[in-house]
């Protein structure tokens, strides 16, 4: 078997909030790459990128020019394509970057064909530890809401069955440190002491401001504080880490398999989010995650549950997989949520299928 063709398409999806309907913004509409790699024998293998930004078509035409280059290769042998691609950009665009995302697409339906090709689901081939996997709703109660709209969406989502869910600091303007702590105050009344919660700051705090505002709310019971200051601050991380109760989350935004390795050296995190595009794929999201294992750490998902949920359940130290919907309108069919856990499917490969419609509606 060979690859044989590849198609890279641009899609605009919208960020709607089908959980709770609360969008952050309206309309808002964000670019991302879809890629269908077809082999000689008839299987396609799929996958999807994103942060292109305003370089989404550099980020299609990187995708191309990767995909052009492993016409012929054994699909099966995914270490060695993924090798030939870094030699052939002379290791000059990496770890970050177009690169980065644009692997991670090729690799991600490089594992789709594999497992079609052996009739097994990617999470089976992957370790198969978990057959389900806790999830929590993310993207719903976004920091711009009101808070009566924060505790409208929280109490929605609980009606809805949700057992965990995300909300969010580091509010629009200059809060003080007891606006902060009102917020997700609001939150946990909204929902009640049994329901878990998570809380993300996107980055948007100093080390001492994380400091002083995670001591005001150790009594919330957060499941975990999520990248409270600058990512590659493995310092600065590290003594938020190591000042507070609650655990600390972080990870997102690194970029590709080492810098994992010196965010978690420094003891900067508690959990350690991967995301899938800024990894580089199922391949690295596993490295990252064996890594994390050696060290005692359990690791999780950033959006995409309907690919992630298959790494997160495959490896020993998989915690909890980010629902973020936003995506999902992409495919035929998408996991059961079955009492706040994922239910992984049977089908072979992602277990996922484009829906042509909705790819023809989202089309740039």
């Amino acid at each position: 078997m060979k690859i044989a063709s590849y198609e890279a398409t641009i899609l605009r999806v919208p960020e709607d909030d089908p959980l709770a309907d609360m969008p952050e913004e309206a309309g808002r509409l964000r670019p991302i790459v879809i890629l269908r790699l077809r082999t000689d024998s008839g299987i396609e293998g799929i996958g999807v990128t994103l942060y292109g930004g305003l370089m989404t078509r550099s980020l299609q035409a990187a995708i191309e020019d990767l995909c052009a280059a492993i016409v012929g290769e054994d699909p099966m042998r995914i270490e060695r394509i993924v090798a030939k691609l870094r030699a052939g950009t002379g290791d000059s665009c990496g770890p970050g970057g177009i690169f980065t995302l644009a692997l991670s697409a090729i690799d991600t339906a490089l594992w789709d064909i594999k497992g079609k090709a052996l009739d097994q689901p990617l999470w089976k081939l992957l370790g198969g530890h978990r057959d389900r996997v806790a999830t929590y709703a993310s993207g719903s109660l976004r920091r711009g809401l009101t808070d009566a709209q924060a505790q409208q969406a929280a109490q929605t989502l609980v009606r809805k069955g949700f057992k965990a869910m995300k909300t969010q600091m580091a509010l629009p303007g200059d809060p003080t440190p007891a606006e902060e702590e009102r917020r997700v105050r609001v939150v946990r009344e909204a929902i009640g002491p049994d329901i878990t919660l998570m809380c993300d700051i996107n980055q948007r705090w100093r080390p001492e401001q994380a400091i002083d505002i995670g001591s005001r709310i150790e009594d919330v019971g957060l499941f975990w504080l999520e990248d409270v200051t600058a990512h590659d601050d493995y310092a600065g991380l590290a003594r938020v880490t190591a000042a507070l109760n609650t655990p600390i989350a972080g990870g997102e935004y690194v970029w590709g398999v080492v810098p994992f390795r010196h965010m978690i050296e420094a003891r900067s995190v508690d959990i350690v989010m991967i995301d899938l595009a800024r990894v580089g794929g199922p391949s690295q999201w596993m490295k990252v995650a064996g890594m994390a294992e050696a060290f005692n750490l359990p690791v999780v998902s950033h959006v995409m549950p309907e690919i992630l949920l298959h790494m997160v359940a495959a490896c020993p130290n998989g915690l909890t997989v980010e629902y973020m919907p936003w995506m999902l309108a992409l495919y035929e069919e998408t996991p059961t949520l079955e009492d706040g856990m994922l239910v992984l499917p049977k089908t072979p490969g992602l277990g996922l299928k484009f829906d042509e419609k909705a790819i023809g509606r989202f089309k740039a």
